[in-house]
C-alpha cells in the first residue's frame, strides 16, 4: 500500500473511532442525562401516563399515591396527603424536578408494568399484574408527628430506630417542604424557590448532612478506652481546670470553666455523666489516633451505611493524618476538630450501645406490597457490623443511664422507662453551637430490653442560640419522642 492510501486509511480509521467513542459516550455516560431531563417529552410522558403505587406508613396512614386525571384517566399526579411530614422520607416524582428520596430508590417498586415496554408486555403475556406495587414503611405515624412537633421550627433533625432490628421508627428534617409544590406543570416558581431557599428545606439533614458530634463521642471515647482495657468507670484521673495540650499553647476547659470534680481528681464516670472536656480529652490522647479511628470506624465512621435512602459518610480523620499530633486527637476526642456525623450515624451509635454491642443495617422500607395488598416482599434484620463487645456495651449502656438520671442528660428522662443516653454542644464557627442528644429507651419488663433508639441535632441551638446547649435544647425533644414511643406523659 503505497504512502497516501495507507494516510488516506489512517484517517478513516480515526473517524470511525471518534464516531465509536462520540457514540460509546452519548450511549452510556450522557444517555441517562439526556433520558432523565425535565425537558424530555417522552420522559414527562412516561412519567404522567404511568400509575405509581401507594407508600403508607408502619400504622396505614397513606403518605402518598397517584391520582387518576379525571378528564384523563391515562394520565396521573401524584399526591402527597400528609404533606411536609414525610417528604424527606417519600421525596416527589416531578415532571419539572425529577425525583427524589424512595421516589427515587425504590421507582422499580412503585411503577407500575401497564404500557408498551418490553418488561410490560412479558408482564402481562406472564400473566402478572399491571398494576403498580406499594411500599409499607417502618414509620409511625403518630412517633412521626410526634418527633416533628418537638423540633418544630428549628433546624435540624430527629431519627428514631428499633435497635434490635434496624427499623427506623421516625425520621424528621427541618426545615420542610411539601412535596405536592414540586408536582404538575404549574410547579415551576415554587419548585424552584424551594431550590434556591438559603435554608435548603430539600435537603435531608438526617442523612445528607454532616454536624461536628461534640461531646456525644465521648460515647466512641469511652468505648475506646474500656476495649483496650485503659480505663473502667472507676479509674480516677487528674482533675484539672484547665488542660494544657502538649507542644500548643491551647487548652482545653469544661464548658463552664470548672474542674469536673473538686480540682484533685474524678473518675471516669463522673467525668461522663458531668460531661467533662478536660478529661475526655486526656483519656482520648492516652488511646490514641489509631485506637480512636478504628473504634470510630467499628460504629460506622468513614463507612457508606447500607439504607433505602443514600447516606451521606460520618467522616473521621485517619490515624496517619493526626498520628504525631496530639492536640489533634484530644479534640478529635471530643467530637471536635476534624470529625462530623449524620444523625442516622449517632442514632446507630446508641442503637449499637443498646443492642449489645451489634448495629442493625437500618432500613425504612418494611414490605413491597401488590395492589391487592398482598405482601411480595419484606424485609428482614441483618446485622451489619459489631461495634464493642457485649461487655463494654454494658458499661456503656449503664454509663448513659446515670448520665440521663444525675447528669446533663435529665431533661430526656421519662417517668417509668429506663433511658440511657449522652448530650453534646458542638461548637461551630461563627455561630452558635449545634445542640446533640442520642441515647435509648427501654422498659422494664423484661429487664433492659432496648426499643428505641434515638439522636437528635439541633442546629446552632435552634430557638435558643447561644445559650443552648445538648441538655437544655436536644435532650427534651429526645423525651418527648420516647414518650409518645412508651406511652408515657413528659
Amino acid at each position: 500500500m503505497n504512502r497516501p492510501l495507507r494516510r488516506a486509511a489512517f484517517v478513516i480509521l480515526a473517524v470511525f473511532a471518534v464516531l465509536a467513542v462520540s457514540a460509546t459516550y452519548l450511549q452510556a455516560y450522557a444517555g441517562p442525562r439526556y433520558r432523565d431531563d425535565p425537558k424530555n417529552l417522552r420522559l414527562v410522558a412516561w412519567r404522567t401516563g404511568r400509575e405509581r403505587g401507594a407508600i403508607v406508613t408502619a400504622d396505614g396512614v397513606v403518605v402518598a399515591r397517584s391520582d387518576a386525571d379525571p378528564s384523563d384517566p391515562q394520565v396521573f399526579r401524584r399526591v402527597y396527603p400528609e404533606g411536609d411530614l414525610y417528604a424527606h422520607i417519600t421525596g416527589y416524582n416531578s415532571v419539572l424536578f425529577g425525583t427524589r428520596g424512595l421516589e427515587t430508590t425504590r421507582s422499580d417498586d412503585l411503577v407500575s408494568n401497564r404500557g408498551s415496554t418490553i418488561s410490560g408486555v412479558l408482564n402481562a403475556v406472564l400473566g402478572g399484574d399491571p398494576r403498580p406495587r406499594g411500599l409499607r414503611l417502618t414509620i409511625d405515624h403518630d412517633l412521626q408527628v410526634a418527633a416533628t412537633e418537638a423540633l418544630g421550627d428549628q433546624n435540624g433533625a430527629v431519627v428514631a430506630i428499633d435497635p434490635r432490628t434496624g427499623a427506623v421508627k421516625a425520621m424528621v428534617s427541618s426545615p420542610g417542604f411539601d412535596p405536592n409544590a414540586m408536582i404538575g406543570f404549574d410547579a415551576g416558581p415554587l419548585g424552584r424557590d424551594l431550590e434556591d431557599n438559603d435554608a435548603s428545606p430539600l435537603l435531608n439533614r438526617a442523612i445528607e448532612r454532616t454536624y461536628p458530634p461534640g461531646s456525644t463521642f465521648k460515647v466512641i471515647t469511652a468505648a475506646a478506652a474500656l476495649e483496650a482495657g485503659l480505663a473502667s468507670p472507676s479509674t480516677r484521673f487528674d482533675d484539672p481546670a484547665a488542660l494544657d495540650l502538649p507542644g500548643s499553647t491551647a487548652q482545653i476547659r469544661n464548658a463552664d470553666g470548672e474542674p469536673c470534680n473538686d480540682g484533685i481528681e474524678a473518675t471516669m464516670e463522673q467525668a461522663f455523666v458531668r460531661s467533662c472536656n478536660t478529661i475526655f480529652a486526656a483519656l482520648g490522647m492516652e488511646v490514641g489516633a489509631e485506637r480512636l479511628a478504628d473504634t470510630a470506624e467499628a460504629f460506622g465512621f468513614n463507612q457508606s451505611i447500607p439504607f433505602d435512602l443514600d447516606v451521606l459518610p460520618s467522616p473521621f480523620p485517619s490515624a496517619r493524618t493526626v498520628a504525631n499530633d496530639l492536640p489533634a486527637t484530644a479534640q478529635n476526642s471530643l467530637g471536635q476538630r476534624d470529625v462530623r456525623a449524620t444523625p442516622l450515624q449517632m442514632a446507630q451509635v446508641a442503637a449499637a450501645v443498646a443492642n449489645g454491642g451489634e448495629i442493625m443495617v437500618p432500613f425504612v422500607v418494611g414490605d413491597v406490597f401488590h395492589s391487592d395488598g398482598t405482601v411480595e416482599s419484606s424485609t428482614s434484620p441483618v446485622l451489619w457490623r459489631r461495634a464493642v463487645s457485649p461487655a463494654t456495651a454494658a458499661v456503656l449502656s449503664d454509663l448513659m443511664e446515670r448520665a440521663v438520671i444525675s447528669g446533663t442528660g435529665r431533661r430526656a428522662a421519662v417517668p417509668g422507662i429506663r433511658i440511657a443516653g449522652k448530650t453534646g454542644t458542638a461548637e461551630v464557627t461563627d455561630a452558635p453551637p449545634h445542640a446533640w442528644f442520642l441515647g435509648f429507651g427501654a422498659v422494664d419488663a423484661p429487664p433492659g430490653e432496648p426499643q428505641l433508639a434515638v439522636a437528635v441535632v439541633v442546629e446552632s441551638g435552634g430557638d435558643f442560640g447561644e445559650s443552648a446547649s445538648g441538655g437544655s435544647v436536644a435532650a427534651p425533644i429526645a423525651g418527648a419522642v420516647f414518650g409518645e414511643f412508651f406511652g408515657v406523659d413528659t
